[in-house]
């Protein structure tokens, strides 16, 4: 128990599920059994993660002597990623067709959904992952990354 208390403590302020539960000295969080509020906590952590899907944003910039058939085989190996590993969610990619001119020379962009941060960290040391970055690196200029846990808008 003063372990999970611990973890709880390092989260910081606003992120702990227990910060609404009465107070620790209070005659009510008396009556309310340990076990219970480590199940109500513990729920309401995962409940959380599980509501917050994580997008894996990846843009490429190709060395201007990149072999086009070699730039095909990273688009092609990056796209079998999506059946060879399995906490892939959603995988959407494309080149880029904006008007406005600010690629800054990125021209491919991949998006990947996964469940959590737990499944982005597992496909990040997959093995398959790193064999697809053996294949990309000799004709990577730049890569430019960006995760972010979803937000939806509400209208």
């Amino acid at each position: 128990m003063r372990r999970q208390a611990l973890i709880l403590t390092e989260m910081g302020p606003g992120n702990n599920p227990l910060a609404k539960l009465p107070p620790a000295g209070s005659r009510l969080a008396g009556r309310m059994k340990p076990a219970i509020l480590l199940a109500l906590a513990l729920f309401t952590m995962t409940s959380i993660a599980d509501e917050s899907p994580i997008r894996h944003v990846v843009h490429f910039k190709f060395k201007p002597d990149a072999d086009p058939a070699k730039v095909q085989k990273v688009v092609d190996e990056f796209a079998a990623l999506r059946g060879k590993i399995p906490v892939i969610q959603e995988f959407e990619y494309g080149t880029n067709v904006s008007p406005e001119g600010l690629d800054k020379g990125f021209t491919h962009c991949w998006i990947l959904t996964f469940k959590n941060d737990k499944d982005r960290d597992a496909y990040l040391v997959h093995p398959d992952h790193k064999a697809f970055v053996e294949v990309l690196k000799p004709v990577l200029a730049e890569p430019l990354v960006v995760d972010f846990v979803v937000k939806k808008v509400k209208n």
